[in-house]
């Protein structure tokens, strides 16, 4: 082995790959195959600084999150989190920060301008599950499975509750909270935690072909079209009405509006200024 190949060898490979595919869209995958993609510390902040340069980016239009190996991703490191365990705190202090680190990764995907589609090639537990509960589509592999098996080690997957329960309803969430039970990607679409499931291995595909679908459209009126989406989702009625009334004022005035009503009218295709 030449000394540039063992350089190369023991260079370790970086824990989240960020690509731009055609058409604006950045393909972001986990790279922790060997640990079934689970969310250490290092690859939360490795994920969280590629959504922040993501975000800055106004090349990308779309994003899709994937994984490489056997798992989509099995929730946070536990092994790494017990070895914090011997500290006089008995590790809270370390707890405290994991979590919060997590939740504001959680947070930046659906803050992101970009929307994000999950690519589920494989099983996604616990902190796992709640990262594609984040995104806002998500396709999975007919071999996708999802969980929240905290409970059965008297870990109740507690801030994974959090993203669960505003995508499937309190009965279905509850039921994978208390039970812990794997299902299946059919039965993870049936109650809505899922948007297409596809033939095995052909899930990368359809997200990028959904993702292109979305990049042809204005990226500004789709970046007020999220922002509104889970601003409204969390009011009351009357609150949401107000508020989406509000917007639906300040999208009419954007240059892509203008265009876009033009276009139709005109039977034409729209010319986007993603203004």
């Amino acid at each position: 082995m030449s000394a540039q190949t063992a350089t190369a060898a023991s260079t370790p490979s970086p824990l989240v790959l960020l690509r731009e595919d055609r058409g604006g869209i950045a393909i972001l995958t986990l790279n922790r195959p060997q640990a079934r993609n689970s969310l250490s510390e290092a690859l939360l902040e490795a994920l969280g600084e590629a959504l922040s340069v993501i975000a800055r980016d106004r090349t990308v239009r779309v994003v899709v999150l994937a994984a490489n190996g056997p798992a989509f991703s099995a929730g946070h490191d536990l092994k790494e989190l017990n070895a914090h365990r011997s500290g006089a705190d008995r590790g809270r202090a370390y707890f405290k920060h994991i979590m919060g680190l997590c939740s504001r990764v959680m947070q930046q995907i659906v803050t992101l301008p970009q929307p994000v589609i999950a690519s589920v090639q494989a099983t996604a537990t616990a902190a796992g599950c709640q990262l594609v509960a984040s995104c806002d589509l998500v396709v999975a592999s007919q071999a996708a499975k999802f969980a929240t098996p905290g409970v059965n080690i008297g870990l109740f997957c507690s801030t994974p509750m959090v993203a669960l329960s505003r995508n499937v309803s309190r009965k279905h969430a509850m039921q994978m909270l208390l039970t812990g039970d794997l299902i299946s990607a059919d039965e993870a679409a049936r109650i809505g935690l899922v948007n297409e499931v596809v033939p095995a291995g052909q899930e990368r595909a359809a997200a990028i072909k959904l993702a292109e679908k979305i990049a042809a459209k204005s990226t500004a009126i789709v970046k007020i079209g999220k922002q509104a989406f889970y601003r409204q989702v969390e009011m009351s009625l009357a609150d949401a009405y107000d508020y989406a009334s509000q917007v639906m004022v300040e999208n009419m005035l954007a240059r892509d509006a203008e265009e876009g009503i033009s276009a139709f009218i005109e039977k034409r295709d729209p010319k986007w200024q993603d203004r």
